[in-house]
């Protein structure tokens, strides 16, 4: 008599009733698994283009490099300093002091350091600033004053460049104190930060804005 029992094949490829619950869950699990890790590179992918826009918007200028020492117990140790100044030409801008072992570290640093340390210009809309401004930082001083539209940036060294990334078109400025560059900087940055419009220099005195005006 033959045994009317199936013979088991080991080539035979199982149906789907052979495969456990188990397995199945695992299966779909993994394929979650597959498309969360494509939806997470492709958002890695959207974030990264935002960051890069949103730092294409900064503009970076060094001001100086200089080569410094520190001694030590066992001698001198040399490192750079970068001075660097950072905006975005929309009435940001910010100064930054970076140093290092090497120039790229030095200005990376100094970039960081300068949008740390950022400060918010009011423009008017001939790109001027609204009143006259004196900033001083140590021995340096500098004097900034609204200018007609077609003026264009009157200043030199590294007030320039701040006021230029701060987005102000019509300006003159005059440094009267020290001729450091690191000084004179931030003397325009103090200057910046003091400006105010006719706007909040009303409210703040209490006052109409046809007072300020008369």
């Amino acid at each position: 008599m033959t045994d009317s029992s199936p013979q088991s094949n080991p080539n035979a490829v199982p149906g789907a009733t052979d495969i456990p619950a188990a397995a199945e869950g695992q299966q779909q699990q993994e394929q979650r698994r597959g498309r969360g890790d494509r939806d997470g590179r492709r958002g890695d992918r959207r974030g990264g283009r935002r960051g890069q826009e949103r730092d294409s918007e900064w503009q970076e200028r060094v001001v100086q490099i200089r080569r410094v020492s520190k001694t030590v117990k066992g001698g001198k140790k040399m490192s750079f300093r970068a001075i660097v100044v950072v905006g975005n030409e929309k009435g940001q801008v910010g100064v930054g002091v970076g140093k290092a072992g090497d120039v790229i570290g030095a200005v990376r640093k100094g970039v960081a350091d300068g949008k740390k340390h950022l400060v918010k210009v009011p423009l008017t809309r001939h790109n001027s600033i609204p009143t006259l401004s004196n900033g001083r930082d140590g021995a340096a001083s500098v004097l900034i004053r609204p200018a007609a539209p077609g003026t264009g940036v009157i200043a030199g060294g590294s007030i320039r460049t701040v006021l230029e990334l701060a987005g102000i078109k019509n300006v003159l400025a005059k440094r009267l104190g020290s001729k450091t560059p690191l000084n004179n900087a931030r003397a325009a940055m103090v200057a910046l930060s003091l400006l105010r419009t006719h706007k909040e220099t009303a409210k703040e005195r209490g006052i109409s804005l046809e007072q300020i005006y008369s």
